[in-house]
């Protein structure tokens, strides 16, 4: 199972950045999105990153650049899957979305293909038989990839045991800590303590307890955090909160749902659309006198 072709899925804010960290690791890589509209933001936000790390990092951006440029970006499914080794996919959070994509690859990948998906909170077994290959089915979610360097491995009980440790060893490759689900838990590790928290700052704020800037004004005081809850669903995207927490039971999580879904509504999905909780590139809690 060795890999050298990685295709990524979804030419979106995640997998834009596997993508890229994969091909500045070495790897032969394609980007497949059903928008070319997609695809061209995919390459511009690649080239964006490349320039930060190159201030911050020590990355040359010759380099950075030079890997951008041997990235196939592709809407075509066929040309995305030609002799890959590996599939991650990272389209949109939704079951049916990703049943459809699972459904179709799983028809046209090379056999020796290993299956992954970067899933936020479904569970791998909803797709391994549909795949057609659920031995070789696993997840692998990548956080930020280059500031929050882990991976989670979580395999359904079906998947070859075998799988693992290359699936271990590829996240190493592109300098990402691997941390194991030994069974499937919808939000692996990170996300399920962060949705606690998260879940805590919305039901403050739709209790009327507090404002959106004192809750976070507090959190990022007592823990000297740079954001607090609502600037991290900022960067996390209200869209991807609202599918998590539209689908729990509980009152307050449905309350905290219906909030968020006044803002997707609005076109305010937080940093990638330019305003959310917070107002972009310039955030209120990044401001001088936020915490004054």
């Amino acid at each position: 199972m060795k890999i050298n072709k990685v295709c990524i899925l979804g030419g979106g804010t995640l997998g834009t950045r596997v993508a890229l960290q994969s091909a500045l690791s070495g790897y032969q890589v394609t980007v497949y999105d059903i928008s070319p509209k997609a695809l061209e933001n995919s390459k511009k936000s690649m080239i964006k990153i490349v320039e930060q790390l190159a201030r911050n990092s020590g990355l040359e951006a010759d380099s950075g650049l030079n890997a951008i440029s041997g990235i196939t970006f592709t809407n075509d499914p066929n040309v995305a899957v030609k002799d890959a080794d590996l599939i991650n996919e990272s389209v949109l959070e939704e079951f049916d979305v990703k049943k459809e994509v699972w459904k179709h690859f799983g028809t046209i990948a090379p056999e020796k293909t290993i299956f992954t998906t970067n899933t936020s909170y479904l569970l791998p077994s909803m797709f391994a038989e549909i795949s057609g290959r659920p031995a070789k089915f696993s997840s692998l979610h990548f956080h930020d990839v280059f500031y929050s360097k882990v991976v989670d491995i979580m395999p359904h009980p079906g998947t070859d045991p075998s799988l693992i440790q290359v699936l271990m060893d590829f996240g190493r490759s592109l300098e990402q800590v691997p941390v194991l689900v030994k069974k499937e838990n919808p939000g692996y590790i990170f996300n399920s303590m962060l949705m606690a928290f998260i879940g805590a700052a919305g039901k403050l704020l739709t209790g009327e307890v507090a404002s959106i800037e004192d809750i976070d004004r507090s959190w990022m005081v007592n823990f000297h955090m740079q954001k607090g809850p609502f600037g991290i669903l900022d960067a996390i995207g209200l869209d991807t909160a609202w599918h998590v927490t539209s689908n729990l039971p509980d009152k307050a999580s449905q309350a905290f749902a219906a909030l968020l879904k006044t803002y997707i509504d609005s076109g305010k999905l937080g940093e990638k659309t330019g305003e959310g909780f917070y107002t972009y590139p310039h955030p209120a809690y990044k401001a001088p006198g936020f915490l004054n």
